[in-house]
């Protein structure tokens, strides 16, 4: 147990070597499988398994540790540095990513439709956004429109924003002159959670859709020169963070059932929100960069 001048350690850190075993099966399976082995697919679906396993393992660990008083402030303090520099690193991760679509756009393709360059490697190429390479190299295909599901997934998601600081005003403290019973204030914590999982699968759901139609309809694919690459990328990346960030919710709403955090001590819903807030504001960046301009 921690104290105000003692730092909390747990007593076995068993979980991470699990974790990493999970992964290095995974691994494994995964380079089976490119190298045509029937046992690979086998392989990386017992990895993920062990991976899930250690998952559930681990986050229960901490939240019994965190329900039973076992961290202290300093505790507290460290988990609040570890997930800002946990969100720094993925503002870096979609950086880079929006730095590759800015280079291309702007550097690449004019640098290749113009001057000697153009004489010399690609005469017939033309230097116009979106472009599927020199000699339409990616087939035939059409750009992603912005004005359908993009832009009615920019609602859901700026929607879901709204829910989930709705749902942590149910944690917080009334505001002066407003009565609200605790009991009152958990409905608004777990009403507030089922909006915003529900449109957070429904996010991720709706792009399923837009890529099927891109694929069988609109002919765009990862193969579709440079414009079909970054568009799967930087669209791909961002709904696996949707999709994770609907799972952590998804624990914190199981937890809020259970009847976990107070106003005194609910950091683990604080970091599902900032994750979520982070998600949405990336999202805000894709849909004018890769779905506008």
């Amino acid at each position: 147990m921690s104290t105000n001048t003692a730092y909390y350690i747990p007593h076995k850190a068993t979980w991470p070597i699990i974790g990493t075993i999970g992964l290095m099966i995974m691994l494994a399976g995964f380079a089976n499988y490119l190298n045509g082995s029937s046992i690979g697919p086998g392989m990386m679906v017992a990895g993920l398994l062990v991976f899930v396993a250690m998952l559930v393992g681990w986050f229960a660990l901490q939240a019994h540790e965190s329900e039973t008083g076992m961290y202290s402030k300093q505790v507290g303090v460290s988990y609040r540095m570890g997930m800002l520099w946990f969100i720094f690193s993925e503002i870096i991760f979609f950086g880079v990513f929006f730095g590759t679509l800015w280079y291309t756009r702007n550097l690449s393709v004019p640098w290749l439709g113009e001057g000697a360059t153009k004489e010399l490697l690609w005469p017939s190429f033309e230097a116009i956004w979106p472009t599927n390479g020199p000699g339409k190299v990616g087939g035939d295909f059409e750009p992603m429109g912005a004005w359908g599901l993009p832009f009615l997934n920019t609602l859901i998601l700026l929607t879901s924003g709204v829910s989930c600081t709705w749902a942590h005003h149910g944690l917080l403290p009334p505001k002066p002159g407003v009565v609200r019973t605790p009991e009152e204030g958990r409905s608004q914590l777990i009403k507030g959670l089922i909006i915003t999982v529900a449109l957070g699968f429904l996010f991720v759901t709706l792009q399923a859709i837009e890529y099927h139609e891109a694929y069988s309809e609109m002919g765009l694919t990862l193969g579709s020169g440079v414009y079909g690459s970054t568009f799967f990328m930087l669209t791909g990346f961002h709904g696996f963070h949707v999709c994770v960030g609907a799972i952590i919710l998804s624990v914190v709403l199981f937890r809020s059932w259970k009847g976990h955090f107070t106003k005194e001590n609910h950091f683990a819903f604080e970091a599902a929100a900032w994750y979520w807030h982070f998600v949405d504001v990336v999202w805000l960046g894709l849909f004018v960069f890769v779905y506008l301009l």
